[in-house]
């Protein structure tokens, strides 16, 4: 384009104000008509002119520039000496402590000092702040309330090859912070370009992960060590497990050696409640449980075979797929399988055939979710195929309650930590389920779609607000539960109490009814197999048939005119009788 002229301005006169001033009107141009273009137009007659009674509007976009934040830790160590102290050594610094201790300046401001920090000690001694006072009275307003979620925040797999949010945990020191495993379980369907990392996320950033964890082979499951929150355990695809300290950086501090690890997926990694807080265990597919010591991680500490026969033969044992332990009962301690069955175990038994106690069956696939309510620990939750069903630790047989069957595969659930009759599920079409089983058994108090692809891992924190939940494309979505639904009810451990030992108490009727029926049908199948022996022990011939159907009619027909004979001789004398009584009135008159 012709640049045609060109306005110049001076730097001094940008952003001065336009000075207007008024002046008499000025001709430019007169055109005058012409006549002759009359000829040019067509009247128009009738004419319609529409008005629009509307402001005209323009629409304007504005993109702002992104910006992003990083977070950054500080390790803050012991300072303040002299350069010529040396802190390690213990008498230097002792020798420094009665110096200062002797200085008038020091003893002067501890002595200020001192009378301020009583006053504080003995205001803090005299007033709780955190009493509360109408504990008993308060009444929850959120009862009310319809029971919802709203999404906190969506953190997305940064990688362009998306994988699956395997494993999630909570930071145990305030839940701030969110640690996510990464891995494809598809077999064979991971390529080469993708990759291993795993995140820990803060869930005010969902931009940019706060670290990266780098293992040797994708994370199926990751878990905080809650006596010590900069530690991590992981277990790897590839049967190994890892742990990092994240004071140390992205790479492991130490690995288990491959020849004891696994031979499949680590499924499931908890930590125990151990004095050291160093001690945990690992389930897999493989059919072990192995235990193991991070000071120590050459090899395991211990191992228990998930063989249901208890002869230890790893080719009859059960896959593990979840795992549960609950802090108040430390030897026991519950393995989901891949089979549909519970094992339960006790760790301090002391030959491994009495380890495994028992199993309960009544799934159909393999259960994802194993939880014993937080309230009642003999009570427990399994999740698997299309149903999620709550056991009771007394019953082996079946369950004492249950949810319908869904139209798609339920992927984990879990209970809520604040209420004991509230529990959580997650599906395959990306629906997240919470049960309230006072409220209604049937049908969930809260069905919410949180994405389009399929739920496979869920997390709730502490304090049952927050819950995440990991899909299949690596997308974890952070909800806020409503107060209804993380606020306990009045009364409503009595309740749950009384729900659970009346189903208990049912379940256990039916189990007593249905074993007395079992041993009738098996007396009842006894018995016909001895008749059946006794008629293939007595092999007759069709003579011998022949004239036993005889001797029976003949038999039949002979005690068929003995009665009617008997029946004759009643008839006979008491027509006799009747005569003789009719003959002696007559002679009386």
């Amino acid at each position: 384009m012709e640049i045609v002229y060109v306005y110049t301005k001076k730097r001094s006169e940008f952003g001065r104000q336009c000075n207007f001033s008024d002046r008499p009107a000025e001709l430019h141009v007169d055109i005058l008509p012409d006549p002759s273009q009359m000829d040019n137009y067509i009247e128009r007659n009738p004419c319609d002119n529409p008005t629009q009674c509307a402001q005209e509007m323009s629409e304007h976009e504005v993109n702002t520039e992104r910006f992003q934040t990083e977070t950054r830790g500080i390790n803050h160590v012991e300072g303040g000496w002299p350069k010529d102290v040396n802190p390690q050594e213990m008498e230097q610094t002792i020798r420094y402590r009665k110096k200062v201790e002797k200085d008038e300046n020091y003893i002067n401001t501890v002595l200020q000092l001192g009378s301020l920090m009583e006053h504080c000690i003995k205001q803090n001694n005299a007033i709780d702040i955190y009493q509360q006072y109408f504990e008993e009275e308060e009444v929850s307003e959120s009862a009310e309330e319809q029971p919802s979620a709203k999404t906190i925040n969506v953190f997305r797999d940064p990688n362009e090859i998306k994988r699956t949010a395997t494993g999630l945990s909570w930071h145990p020191d305030g839940a701030k912070k969110l640690a996510v495993a990464y891995s494809s379980l598809e077999f064979q369907r991971a390529t080469k370009d993708m990759s291993f990392d795993s995140y820990i996320w803060d869930i005010e950033n969902p931009d940019k992960p706060e670290m990266t964890l780098k293992p040797v082979s994708p994370l199926v499951c990751l878990e905080y060590n809650p006596k010590d929150s900069h530690v991590l355990i992981g277990g790897c695809y590839n049967g190994q497990i890892a742990y990092w300290d994240t004071r140390k950086g992205s790479q492991p501090v130490e690995m288990s050696t491959i020849e004891h690890s696994h031979r499949d997926p680590v499924y499931k990694v908890i930590w125990l409640q151990s004095k050291t807080g160093t001690d945990y265990f690992s389930a897999s597919t493989d059919g072990n449980v192995l235990w193991w010591d991070i000071r120590k991680m050459s090899e395991p500490t211990e191992r228990l075979i998930l063989d249901p026969s208890k002869k230890g033969n790893l080719d009859n044992a059960l896959g593990a797929i979840s795992l549960e332990f609950e802090t108040t009962m430390p030897t026991k301690f519950m393995v989901g399988t891949e089979q549909g069955q519970v094992v339960s175990c006790n760790r301090k038994a002391k030959t491994p055939a009495e380890k495994i106690v028992c199993t309960y069956s009544g799934h159909h696939g393999p259960i994802y979710a194993l939880q014993r309510n937080p309230f009642f620990p003999k009570n427990f939750l399994t999740v698997a195929d299309w149903t999620a069903r709550i056991w009771s630790e007394e019953i082996k047989e079946s369950s004492i309650m249950w949810t319908k069957y869904h139209m798609t595969y339920l992927t984990d659930g879990c209970w809520s930590p604040v209420r004991p009759a509230v529990f959580f599920t997650t599906r395959m079409d990306g629906t997240l389920d919470v049960w309230d089983l006072l409220f209604k058994q049937n049908d969930p108090t809260l069905s919410l779609k949180v994405c389009d692809e399929s739920l496979y891992s869920l997390r709730l924190q502490d304090n049952g607000r927050f819950l995440a939940c990991g899909s299949q494309l690596g997308t974890t979505t952070l909800l806020e539960i409503s107060p209804g639904l993380c606020t306990l009810q009045r009364n409503e451990k009595a309740l749950a109490t009384a729900m659970f030992e009346r189903e208990t108490k049912r379940e256990k009727i039916l189990e007593a009814r249905h074993r007395e029926m079992r041993l009738k049908e098996r007396s009842r199948s006894e018995q016909g197999k001895e008749e059946e022996m006794k008629d293939m022990d007595m092999e007759e011939s069709s003579e011998d048939l022949v004239a036993q159907a005889e001797k029976e009619f003949f038999e039949v027909v002979e005690f068929e005119l003995k009665k009617r004979e008997r029946e004759e001789e009643k008839s006979q004398n008491k027509a006799d009788k009747e005569k003789e009584i009719s003959e002696e009135k007559e002679a009386q008159d």
